[in-house]
Formats: C-alpha cells, structure tokens, sequence
C-alpha cells in the first residue's frame, strides 16, 4: 500500500482567485513505514504573494523569482504521486489549488492520477467532534513534537502529518496485522490451519463432573437438563 503524504502552500486562500502554488511538499508511506522518499519544490507562481500568506509561511516574492514555473515541474510531481493514496489536511484546499494548477497547462485531475484522497482534517473532527482539528493541535493529542514549526512549510507540515496520521490510525495497523495472521496460511496456498499447533483438549475427570452435575442440581431445574418424567409419561 503506497500512499503520500502531501501539503502545499499559496499565494493566498482562493485559486479561483488567481491564487497560485508556491510550495510542495511530499512524503512516502509504504505499508504504513516512512520509506524517506520525498519530494520538494519551490514554484514561481508568475505573480505577487499576498501578505497575509508571507506572514503565515515565510516564503517571500524574492525569494520565488529564480523558481522553476509549475509547469516545469507538473510531469515530476505526477510521476511522483502516480497510483498511490493521498493524505492531506484539509484535502479540499490543496486539491482544488493542484487541480487548478494541472488545468492551467492542460494536465489531468488528482483524481486521475492518484488512487484516492484522506482528508485528516475530516477524520480528526469525526473522531473528536469539537475538539481543535490544526494540525498543530493535534501533535499536541498525538505527541508529534512540532516545537521546531515557527513558520508553515510544505515538506515540513508533512512530514509532521505523516506521523499524525500514523498515530491517528493505530487501530487500523493492529486490525490489519491481525487479519494478516488469521489468513495468512490461506494467503501462502495452504489451509488456515496450516504451520499451527494442534488444539490439545482437556476432558474434565470423574472426580470434576461429579462435583459440576450436584453444583447442577443445586440450581433446580434448568433448560438444558432432562426434564423427569410426568406421572401420564411414567403410566
């Protein structure tokens, strides 16, 4: 099962807009095992950077103008992202800016190009409804440290996600190794039983079902017992 975990950062909130991509950040799971693959890019968007989106991450106009255009680098992210599942907080936002971004240089959809998308920010209100669903908040619940998180950045905000999501979906990793050992035999051509123990059976003693028949019959008449004959059934 391959999935990446993936986060973006813009211009500003709305691509509809004008607002554009500026950062993306990437990370792979394997069978839920960070495999240390990556990928990373900064993206000139060909137009200024709202404030208010400096203040939040950081990244200034300067700082963009020798940046590679998305277009340059769309056929490395899709190769990237291709088949597997995505994981993103606030999945919505972050597609709508990609899709948007694929359309501009006449590219297909996620949707086509990926298997799916997780969307941690839905999973995280269903699972605590009420509670702070930011992804600061919840490596506080889960204990992701994020002290070094001054700033939002793509690579980073994954990377933390990824653990976030690791530690929010826990019981689906013990469910899954579960279901592993009971089929395992069958999944390797052999019976379910195949490589187990036989099951040993203990037959109780005289001594036991003599003690467990008066216990029995200390509690009177029961359903399972038979029942003693009727004086029309003993004529």
């Amino acid at each position: 099962m391959r999935q990446i975990v993936l986060d973006t950062e813009t211009t500003g909130l709305e691509w509809r807009n004008g607002d554009r991509v500026i950062e993306i950040g990437c990370v792979e799971l394997m069978n839920r095992n960070l495999t240390g693959r990556h990928y990373h890019v900064y993206i000139n968007p060909e137009r200024e950077v709202d404030a208010g989106a400096i203040a939040v991450h950081g990244i200034t106009n300067e700082f963009l103008v020798d940046k590679p255009r998305f277009r340059d680098v769309a056929a490395d992210f899709e190769a990237f992202v291709r088949g597997a599942e995505l994981i993103i907080h606030n999945a919505a936002f972050d597609v709508g800016f990609l899709d948007h971004e694929l359309g501009l240089i006449g590219r297909s959809r996620l949707a086509e190009t990926c298997a799916g998308v997780i969307d941690t920010l839905k999973m995280a209100k269903e699972q605590n409804p009420g509670k702070k669903a930011s992804l600061d908040a919840l490596c506080e619940r889960y204990e992701v440290a994020n002290a070094h998180r001054t700033l939002h950045g793509a690579l980073l905000d994954a990377e933390l996600l990824a653990d976030v999501y690791l530690a929010m979906t826990r019981g689906q990793e013990s469910l899954i190794m579960s279901l592993d050992d009971d089929f395992g035999g069958a999944q390797g051509g052999g019976g379910w039983g195949e490589g187990r123990p036989p099951v040993r059976v203990l037959r109780a003693t005289e001594g036991e079902r003599v003690t467990h028949q008066a216990y029995l019959e200390k509690m009177g008449e029961a359903l399972w017992l038979p029942k003693p004959p009727t004086v029309e059934e003993s004529a």
